[in-house]
């Protein structure tokens, strides 16, 4: 029987889907969120942003932990060139609802994986496209009144009852969820960060 092998590693993030999409990888890493002030990096090409807010956080944690390997990720949701960040209110949920409502949406998950005593470094980004069917008035307001869309980008999570309101995802869903497995699973792998042994 094989199973995998890691090298201490953390997760530099609060992110409950992010922490159970790599559980369900056989990956167990310590939790240590990174503390940031994500409004000091100017908005930028999506692939781009995404990969300097994942590098940010990796290395603010990296420094608490510098013989660990630190993976650091952020998401975000991108309509029409606008980054749609946390809804703050029911309000917001709503509006941003309404706007994704019948339309194809991009999501961006840059990731970061680090090793501060020996000075490593891997970057990396993922774009998935999603589409929203139509939705009814009384549909968003029973989404919004539920607590799911408040602490995710984009006012929806499609891992949960959020479902329902995506008719098609083209490329990664793990991406949409808020970590690219495939690939960050790939990088472990290749940088033998992860191993794959008998047990």
């Amino acid at each position: 029987m094989k199973k995998i092998d890691q090298k201490p590693l953390v997760l530099a993030s609060a992110s409950p889907r992010r922490k159970l999409l790599l559980e369900q990888m056989g990956i167990y890493p310590v939790i240590h969120p990174a503390m940031i002030d994500e409004s000091d990096i100017p908005w930028q090409a999506p692939d781009l942003f995404v990969t300097t807010l994942a590098e940010q956080k990796a290395k603010a944690v990296a420094s608490t932990y510098p013989d660990h390997w630190v993976i650091g990720a952020d998401t975000i949701v991108v309509l029409n060139g606008n980054p749609l960040g946390k809804p703050a209110s029911k309000e917001q949920a709503v509006h941003m609802l309404e706007s994704l409502s019948g339309n194809t949406h991009s999501v961006h998950t840059g990731y970061a994986i680090c090793h501060d005593r020996d000075n490593r470094l891997i970057l990396g980004s993922v774009c998935s496209q999603v589409m929203f069917k139509a939705l009814s008035e009384d549909e968003i307001q029973w989404y919004t009144d539920t607590d799911e869309p408040y602490d995710k980008a984009g006012a929806y999570g499609v891992q949960g009852i959020g479902a329902f309101l995506v008719e098609k995802i083209q490329g990664s869903y793990s991406n949409v969820v808020g970590l690219p497995v495939c690939e960050v699973f790939n990088q472990l792998l290749h940088h033998d960060i992860i191993q794959i042994i008998d047990q």
